[in-house]
């Protein structure tokens, strides 16, 4: 268990690729148009759909590093292309829910961490800093949950949960997100979202997520613009790294400093 003395407020951007870079741009501005937070892109090196330029969304990333902002890894290509199998209910999952684009939602360990280190490479190469993974549509198979204990990420979060790392607690922390896909989704979602954030009232940390196909939709982009202004009469916003060095301090056994610097690369693990 976490204490409760921390109030604090992340609100991330999934899916940050060329292909959707104008889409993700959209979100950033109707979130600052309440108030000039830190935001956490979650980037994909190698998205699966093709389009936009690389080069646009290189320089505007590096700006929001310079402003403050987070870059985190957000798996490689965003696509699942392993077999299908599993239960009913992981067959839904990856079939239905993240229309095959849980792309660590079966993989091995070896498998996990080998993607992980392309990611890493990439982000090395333009010399960006990163503390976290986050796994396309917050899948992480057995074997992907071994391979991110062989690097020094500080945190990565699933659905309902903020893990601290490399083996802190878990924080109860679902996502407040808006399933943007469908007209049923989009009536009842918002009210999902404001029903999550009354549930987490007291809790240490509210996490906001917003996908590239949420800009198309006002009705959206206005509750999420009532939801960050409701939020921020109680609470700071920090980006997801942020949040992780306020919680590791609140509970000290987890081994961690909240002074570590952004991990880099570590293929051993040492």
């Amino acid at each position: 268990m976490l204490p409760t003395e921390a109030a604090l407020l992340c609100v991330s951007i999934h899916d940050v690729a060329p292909a959707t870079w104008d889409d993700c741009m959209g979100l950033a501005r109707v979130v600052r148009e309440v108030a000039d937070i830190p935001l956490t892109w979650l980037v994909v090196p190698r998205y699966h759909r093709s389009g936009g330029s690389l080069a646009a969304m290189e320089a505007q990333l590096g700006q929001a590093l310079a402003r403050g902002d987070e870059l985190a890894l957000h798996g490689y290509t965003h696509l699942d292309t392993e077999t299908p199998g599993g239960g009913m209910g992981t067959r839904f999952l990856r079939q239905v829910y993240s229309r095959r684009e849980g792309e660590f939602s079966a993989l091995t360990a070896a498998a996990a961490k080998h993607r992980i280190e392309l990611g890493l490479d990439w982000f090395a190469e333009r010399g960006w800093p990163v503390s976290g993974f986050v796994a396309p549509a917050w899948l992480l198979s057995d074997g992907a949950r071994q391979a991110l204990q062989a690097f020094l990420f500080e945190y990565t979060t699933t659905y309902t949960r903020f893990h601290l790392l490399p083996q802190g607690p878990a924080l109860f922390s679902p996502a407040l997100v808006y399933a943007a896909r469908n007209r049923t989704g989009r009536a009842l979602s918002p009210l999902a979202a404001d029903a999550t954030a009354m549930l987490l009232a007291r809790a240490p940390l509210v996490r906001l997520s917003l996908h590239p196909s949420d800009v198309h939709y006002p009705r959206l982009l206005r509750h999420a613009q009532r939801l960050v202004g409701r939020l921020l009469e109680g609470r700071a916003a920090l980006t997801k790294v942020g949040c992780a060095r306020v919680l590791t301090s609140m509970v000290p056994s987890t081994g961690l400093r909240a002074s570590n610097p952004a991990p880099t690369r570590n293929r051993d693990g040492r």
